[in-house]
């Protein structure tokens, strides 16, 4: 199956204007840093790049602290926390599940002041606070030389680990663009200092080629792009749209597939990367390779289950087409847009 049939391709010309209204809208002129609009981002970004220079255990304790707050404000994140969280875990009690969405949101603080260290300092200084198993995994299956794909999943520790890893193997990371400018500038200006290539997520094409030069590509396996790119399959025992894409890739090229989580150990300030290569996938067969991917990260998420991002709508897509999520559900159709990673 040709790899720009798992996305609609857009043509050539189409492709150029867009990379041209995208590059005009994220250089700094463009965002126009003095326009109102953009305060609260710079606000945000200043504090974290200020952050990410205390000392490990004070960004710590910050991020905890900013992820409290955010939790106790409430609002829209925090109702889907709080339905994902009762979707998955229906044998925990109230206080229990409650409990875990206050972690997952001091968790994302800690994470918030990661990225921006990610993005802007040299990670080297913390190579002895990483662990990583099963990095001889990931080298001996880029060296078969038919690409490797990397499969990811949205914890908390994403950018740290990012590049953490990156300061061992090189390998490029696919990317979707974020709703706010101010943000979406600093996470890609970051990230393309830390990674050889840093692909936009429609650009399928781009994706088979760096796989069929041997190139290791990272991406997420846990998103839902809607019915049309998905088949459902279990996920915490609820039926979950889930990408068929990188699976088909794989196929295409006789690519590896290398599971990819990652987790913070808060009281040892420290950080543990696993690689595990998934033997024998994927099988033709998409709603089983689907199934088969699923359960592996609900393995890796039960490890540290208050470290997995429960902000983002995993369950948007139902079969039976419900809301899952509400309000918050119904407020999202009515302002469109081209999508966050």
């Amino acid at each position: 199956m040709p790899a720009h049939s798992l996305h609609p391709a857009p043509s050539r010309r189409q492709q150029q204007r867009a990379q041209v209204r995208y590059i005009g809208a994220m250089s700094p002129r463009a965002i126009r840093p003095a326009a109102p609009r953009h305060w609260p981002s710079w606000a945000l970004a200043g504090a974290a790049w200020l952050g990410c220079r205390l000392p490990l255990r004070w960004q710590f304790t910050l991020g905890r602290r900013l992820g409290r707050l955010a939790f106790q404000i409430g609002g829209r994140r925090r109702a889907i926390a709080e339905t994902n969280i009762a979707l998955c875990f229906s044998e925990l009690d109230a206080a229990a599940r409650a409990a875990m969405a206050r972690r997952t949101f001091e968790g994302i603080g800690i994470g918030l002041l990661e990225a921006a260290y990610a993005w802007s300092r040299p990670v080297a200084r913390f190579a002895g606070r990483a662990e990583i198993h099963g990095l001889h995994t990931l080298r001996e299956a880029q060296a078969e030389g038919r690409g490797v794909l990397l499969a990811g999943a949205h914890f908390s520790t994403l950018e740290i680990a990012g590049a953490l890893l990156a300061e061992q193997v090189d390998f490029d990371v696919i990317y979707r663009h974020n709703r706010n400018a101010v943000i979406d500038w600093a996470m890609r200006r970051g990230r393309e200092r830390r990674y050889q290539a840093v692909i936009e997520r429609s650009d399928m094409r781009r994706v088979a080629r760096r796989l069929k030069q041997g190139h290791i590509v990272w991406y997420a396996a846990d998103q839902d792009f809607g019915r049309r790119h998905s088949v459902f399959a279990p996920f915490f025992g609820q039926p979950a749209a889930t990408i068929t894409a990188g699976a088909r890739l794989a196929r295409m090229h006789g690519s590896a597939v290398v599971l990819f989580s990652h987790f913070r150990d808060e009281a040892r300030q420290t950080w543990s990367l696993r690689l595990r290569r998934l033997r024998d996938y994927p099988s033709g067969d998409d709603t089983a390779d689907a199934a088969r991917m699923n359960q592996a990260i609900e393995a890796e998420i039960r490890r540290h289950p208050d470290q997995y991002l429960w902000l983002h709508r995993r369950f948007k897509t139902h079969p039976a087409g419900k809301a899952l999520y509400g309000q918050a559900q119904r407020r999202r159709k009515r302002r469109p847009s081209a999508g966050a990673r």
